[in-house]
């Protein structure tokens, strides 16, 4: 057996995994590590599954609060949870009396179980959010959406402050407002603020080069402080007001810009006066796409659930200096017999694992443990963080709201789903398939006359375009002639598949597929743009790497005149022809859209490598020169061309750079090292 249980606040490690994916710390790893060997303290003998494997693990746990991991015969990982006692909670799984079908069925696929314990039961929520999160067990409520969330950052680290958007990690020195709903909340948000306080976009190296101002400038929506078209002082008046804006002080903040215009008015300034009416334009034009503004809830978020048809919507209002930043809805996975107070617990505890949480939650009913939930959040936080289910009043409105929003997209998530099982359906009936595709990867390739050759994968299943699973490929191989579209295919489906038999093995088609499995790792069908002269090289490496009975390979040819509406299909076993479909069929039109998101990826990722070799700087690829020197050598020399004719004591005079790293900059320049 494998199971392993550690001490309180100790590390939990399975030594049969990789460092990467079992390493769990508890909420405080500096405590002394207490780990207990169930193969070497306990009479558990090999071959118990299911309740009875649980039940010998029952005599040994304690009845501190921890958590714990149940496993499957594969590793992996079924469910986590968390127990004020492990003892009393695991008991339950043994008993067997009153168990769901989704329980029923977990516990008699348990074939191992892992255990930590913790200093309190705060700690064990807390540490079973982080696990579920991180292993996505088959039986839990899952977080699908974990993207992070957009700030608007005032940097705070240079002589005159910029307006960017940012998302991850808050490091940079400066004021961060947010959450936003999403990238376009922030940047429309950002041009707003543009046009009202004119303050600059730019990179800091662009604002520190710029000798003249730039368009921004010329269309009034940057002050300019780059070159001193308006004073430090003045710059930084519009700085303070801006924050003042977003931090809730909206009004007082148009108090003031009026009366400047009125005043500017009256001295007959008529052009300052109008530049002031854009900039009171430009506030307003911000606040009438926040929709509501409460005047009584300063910080908090609004969760409302919609639980209908075995699928859950949970919409998500940001709610920040009194203003609305958006809200966003989210659709986790959740066993259809759990309610929607369970989904809504679990949901929570995921949702702020790696988010800051306001001092406000208003939810749309009661959860489960919601006290503890409150408190875990407290002291994750380091204040109070207060959760209530209003029944009146300005933030019983604000939650009713929540729920209609959730309403209304629950209906639209089925709608969607619906449809698009109809068109794997009717997919699979076209292309006489032996059953419905779970998973079809459509794969493009994009270059400039064979330079900068990326291959791009993009993944379609049940509920559409499954963006967590795109691939990109660069092309790495020096034999392929450029612009030869056979070689990089080739070169791209050999990686992919060969990774796939390495990690995941060959996928046993006859074996059925379970309704909640999860999303599969192996496609049931790739399509490749392509005619019969693609399906070819392609069909050669499937048979190469032993797979062409596990993979439906089709080819999608552009029609005549590269006509939408007129492609033709090359399936593995079609006519040397192929064949098309009626120009109206709703399968065809599935097709181009898989076809033309597969192209849109492999273009973007082609762009984006094209634009990092363009702006890529010859001093990076010499090595022992870092940024710090990089940056030295630019602001010595101005540019690196400037650095690549300079001589030996030319580049010693560099602060930072000894006679060694010079000569190693001036040989990477010149072959034949001479001074």
């Amino acid at each position: 057996m494998n199971g392993r249980v550690s001490g309180d606040g100790g590390i939990l490690y399975d030594e049969n995994a990789s460092d990467d994916e079992d390493l769990i710390e508890t909420p405080d790893a500096a405590a002394p590590a207490a780990i207990v060997d169930w193969a070497e303290t306990s009479a558990i003998p090999d071959g118990l599954r299911g309740a009875d494997l649980i039940q010998a693990f029952v005599k040994l746990l304690p009845n501190s609060p921890g958590v714990y991991r149940m496993f499957n015969e594969a590793g992996d990982v079924l469910y986590v949870g968390k127990a004020r006692s492990l003892k009393k909670r695991v008991s339950n799984y043994a008993q067997g009396r009153l168990h769901s079908n989704r329980l029923t069925k977990m516990v008699r696929e348990t074939a191992n179980m892992e255990f930590v314990t913790t200093r309190t039961e705060i700690e064990a929520l807390l540490l079973e959010a982080n696990l579920i999160k991180r292993l996505r067990p088959r039986f839990n409520v899952l977080l699908r959406d974990d993207k992070s969330f957009p700030y608007i950052l005032v940097t705070g680290d240079s002589r005159a402050p910029a307006l960017y958007k940012h998302r991850g990690a808050r490091s940079r020195r400066g004021d961060f407002f947010g959450p936003f709903a999403s990238a376009g909340a922030v940047g429309r948000t950002i041009n707003s603020l543009q046009r009202a306080f004119l303050l600059r976009t730019c990179t800091d190296s662009v604002f520190e080069s710029r000798t003249r101002p730039c368009l921004l400038h010329q269309i009034k929506r940057c002050a300019a402080p780059c070159t001193h078209e308006v004073s430090d002082a003045d710059y930084a008046e519009l700085v303070t007001e801006a924050k003042d804006f977003l931090s809730g002080k909206s009004q007082a903040v148009k108090a003031t810009i009026a009366a400047a215009m009125s005043e500017a008015s009256e001295n007959l300034d008529f052009e300052r006066a109008a530049l002031y009416r854009d900039r009171l334009a430009a506030l307003s034009h911000v606040q009438s796409h926040q929709g509501i503004n409460p005047s009584s809830v300063e910080e908090a978020d609004v969760f409302a659930i919609h639980h209908e048809g075995g699928v859950s919507c949970i919409q998500v209002f940001f709610f920040r200096t009194g203003q609305n930043w958006g809200n966003r809805a989210y659709f986790p996975k959740a066993d259809p017999t759990l309610t929607s107070a369970e989904v809504l617990s679990a949901f929570l505890a995921q949702f702020y694992d790696d988010k800051p949480c306001p001092r406000q939650l208003l939810l749309c009913e009661t959860v489960e443990e919601q006290e503890l939930l409150g408190e875990a959040l407290s002291e994750k936080s380091g204040y109070k963080v207060a959760i209530h289910v209003p029944q009146r009043g300005e933030k019983k409105d604000l939650v009713d709201h929540a729920v209609a929003n959730a309403r209304e997209a629950h209906g639209r998530k089925l709608a969607e789903t619906a449809s698009q099982s109809r068109l794997l359906d009717g997919f699979a009936t076209t292309f006489k398939l032996e059953r419905i595709p779970r998973r079809i990867e459509i794969y493009d390739n994009s270059h400039i006359m064979g330079t900068n050759a990326v291959g791009g994968m993009v993944v379609a299943g049940p509920e559409g375009f499954v963006k967590g699973q795109y691939r990109k490929f660069n092309i790495k191989s020096t034999d392929i002639t450029p612009g030869d579209d056979f070689g990089m295919m080739k070169e791209v489906m050999t990686r992919r598949f060969s990774r796939l038999l390495k990690e995941e093995g060959k996928p046993d088609r006859s074996v059925e597929i379970a309704e909640d499995a999860a999303f599969p790792a192996w496609p049931d069908v790739i399509l490749i743009d392509g005619g019969q002269g693609q399906m070819t090289a392609v069909r050669a490496i499937l048979k190469e790497l032993d797979i062409e009975d596990c993979v439906v390979a089709i080819g999608v040819a552009k029609g005549v005149d590269r006509e939408a509406g007129r492609e033709r299909f090359f399936p593995p076993a079609g006519s040397r022809d192929g064949f098309s479909l009626p120009p109206r069929d709703p399968v065809l039109y599935f097709i181009q859209r898989m076809r033309d998101e597969a192209h849109r990826f492999a273009i973007g990722s082609h762009r984006a490598r094209r634009k990092k070799e363009m702006i890529k700087n010859p001093l990076d690829e010499i090595g022992g020169i870092g940024p710090t020197r990089k940056r030295a050598l630019l602001h010595h020399f101005g540019t690196a061309k400037a650095v690549s004719r300079a001589g030996i004591n030319d580049l010693i005079a560099v602060d930072g750079i000894s006679e060694a790293v010079a000569r190693l900059v001036y040989d990477h320049f010149h072959e034949d090292g001479a001074k």
